[in-house]
């Protein structure tokens, strides 16, 4: 296959997940928007601290979605489609099961949360509230990361959109309904993600039946439970799991660090790590199209194919670590002023922009390859990467903290990309081309 047509792939996998990916931060800008609506201060707070609370929860859960995704991908290489079928089984009894867990343990969490989250009694209350109905929709929510997983592998991003569209537009436009005409406040806000979820699940299996029905005589649920049957994607997920965990520090211990710096500079550091992840959303789209493609060639043993797809997507990311940079070099202070139209903040944002314009090139490296080793169901590299990722934010902030300030934490924060670009880019062909003697 030559490249003009692996780079249409590519583009036909990625834009999908890039148009889905837009409405992602709809939800939260909605939410927000009706919290502002219904109170003071202390409404914000409640839903901020109770979505932070689902986010520091389910990102641990990320590994369903990719373990998921690269096993099916390279199956679907193999044309094995009773094992593709089987690995969405795996998948959604582990998410049922992880569901169950989160049910039984919900109150305890919100204890040993509250141990480290400080907020106002009212806005606890009410992010309480909101915690407490929103957390009956874990089956769903887990269970749909597996969906998404599975229609990436079996190379299907249109899918995976049209569920990501219509969860995220039914969410926000339900959380509005029940929030404000029904007045039902900050628990209606909750019970708009809750319907929204559920809405999705039933979506989900319509577009499972709808196109893949005619893989449905090959599931086997008992035989895809056999511990011999079901061990790979235990151990593939186990890693994922723990690298989910050594990357919530990294992203926490962001956020935990900026605030002891004071309210302006926590406001420019949050600013900071929203531009960047306005700049994964379309990145991650051709990470996506990286991990089902070379889940794919890996699973077809073509290793021609495979090499031509990782220049490929490495090639679209670079651009848009480039055009990335020359956009908030050029348009800095407007990206900012979309967050914030506080004077005091937009001037504290000015002598950190540096930072801004160094992340997209360097994370495009490190993003990208997730993707890869993802579809290459690398888990153990990706898990080894953040042991020693994970410990040079922590070591590089304290080490120059004393020197630096808070720019120390930017640093910190560079350094773990660049320990994730290294790593992966050295030890790549171990790892992605493991299989090089049976590819041909």
């Amino acid at each position: 296959m030559n490249s003009l047509s692996i780079n249409k792939q590519v583009l036909r996998l990625a834009l999908p997940s890039i148009l889905a990916n837009i409405t992602v931060p709809l939800v939260g800008i909605v939410d927000l928007a009706i919290a502002g609506h219904l109170g003071d201060a202390a409404t914000i707070s409640g839903v901020a601290v109770g979505t932070m609370l689902f986010d520091f929860l389910y990102w641990n859960f990320g590994f369903l979605r990719a373990g998921t995704g690269g096993i099916t991908a390279q199956a679907y290489g193999r044309k094995d489609f009773k094992a593709a079928i089987n690995t969405f089984l795996q998948g959604i009894s582990t998410s049922l099961v992880a569901a169950l867990l989160i049910l039984v343990i919900q109150w305890v969490y919100v204890k040993l949360a509250f141990m480290v989250v400080d907020c106002s009694a009212e806005a606890r209350e009410l992010a309480e509230k909101y915690f407490f109905i929103r957390i009956w929709a874990a089956p769903a929510t887990l269970s749909l990361m597996v969906f998404r997983g599975w229609f990436i592998g079996m190379q299907n991003t249109v899918l995976s959109m049209v569920l990501d569209i219509f969860v995220n537009v039914v969410n926000a436009a339900l959380a509005y309904l029940f929030a404000v005409p029904m007045g039902l406040g900050v628990a209606g806000v909750a019970y708009g993600t809750l319907t929204a979820q559920y809405s999705g699940l039933f979506l989900a299996i319509i577009l499972l039946t709808v196109n893949f029905k005619q893989y449905f005589h090959l599931m086997n649920f008992s035989e895809s439970l056999v511990w011999k049957n079901i061990s790979g994607f235990f151990k593939l997920n186990g890693s994922l799991f723990i690298r989910s965990i050594m990357m919530l520090v990294v992203y926490v211990g962001f956020t935990i660090i900026a605030s002891r710096y004071g309210d302006t500079k926590l406001a420019v550091s949050n600013i900071m790590m929203k531009l960047l992840l306005l700049y994964s959303y379309a990145l991650d789209g051709f990470a996506y199209a990286a991990e089902a493609l070379c889940g794919k060639y890996i699973g077809a043993k073509e290793k021609g194919n495979l090499l031509i797809t990782i220049k490929i997507v490495f090639i679209w990311t670079g651009v848009l670590g480039v055009v990335s940079t020359a956009l908030y070099g050029i348009a800095g202070d407007f990206f900012c002023r979309i967050f914030t139209n506080d004077a005091q903040v937009l001037a504290a944002f000015e002598p950190y922009m540096f930072w801004l314009l160094l992340m997209p090139i360097l994370s495009c490296i490190a993003f990208t390859w997730d993707g890869i080793f993802i579809g290459a169901t690398a888990s153990a590299a990706l898990r080894n990467c953040m042991f020693l990722a994970a410990p040079a934010f922590v070591l590089v902030y304290f080490c120059f903290e004393n020197i630096l300030s808070i720019q120390a934490l930017y640093l910190a924060y560079f350094a773990h990309l660049l320990v994730r670009s290294i790593f992966m880019t050295s030890v790549w062909k171990r790892n992605v081309l493991k299989w090089e003697n049976a590819i041909s």
